[in-house]
């Protein structure tokens, strides 16, 4: 048995029009004297936190009324958050052919409802904001190879992060792959990238 993990956005999924909801709390939060700090982002992709419970505990004041635009917001961007094509048919391909198949991912809590309702039959789903921790922390790349009930050696991972989804987990003792949809890398897609695993098992 073996299996692989996708990265989530950039790799199987793509937002559209960004609103940045988390970013223009931070934006209210400095204007009402809330200094910014070098952590903010990761504070809020490794804590189970919606837009209200974020901007309580970074101590940051919004008015019902601006909250609900800015929830609004969000949830006009999770309904655009679509799925590539090539990822949809890798991971069909991939679990066909009995490959276990997980995603983990770097994000705030609301962004997992998109993924799950795009890519409903994975094996397993390993968040940031579940872990407590971000790629390329070990930590999450081994919650992500528990959630398949496989070890490291027996799995692939693939992402758009030549840090986190290749360098971090060879690291780990997965076999990481960059993909590059735009450049010059020799993994351009995923359904390509899912037909070499397949033809390699």
């Amino acid at each position: 048995m073996r299996g692989v993990i996708f990265d989530a956005f950039g790799t199987l999924v793509q937002i559209h029009e960004g609103r940045h909801p988390f970013r223009q709390i931070l934006k209210l939060g400095i204007e009402q004297g809330r200094r910014p700090r070098a952590d903010d982002a990761k504070v809020l992709m490794t804590n189970p936190w919606g837009l209200a419970e974020a901007a309580r505990q970074l101590g940051i004041t919004i008015k019902p009324g601006i909250l609900e635009t800015i929830q609004d917001q969000l949830d006009a961007e999770l309904e655009l958050i679509s799925a590539y094509p090539d990822g949809l048919e890798a991971v069909s391909l991939l679990q066909e052919a009995g490959f276990k198949v997980a995603v983990c991912s770097n994000l705030a809590q609301p962004y997992a409802a998109a993924i799950e309702r795009l890519y409903p039959s994975l094996d397993g789903y390993s968040y940031s904001f579940e872990a407590g921790v971000v790629k390329p922390d070990f930590k999450i790349y081994q919650d992500a190879c528990t959630k398949l009930a496989l070890q490291p050696v027996m799995v692939d991972m693939v992402g758009d992060s030549q840090r986190c989804d290749q360098a971090g987990p060879t690291e780990f003792g997965m076999r990481g792959w960059y993909l590059d949809r735009v450049g010059e890398s020799s993994l351009k897609d995923l359904e390509s990238f899912a037909k070499m695993l397949v033809a390699m098992s």
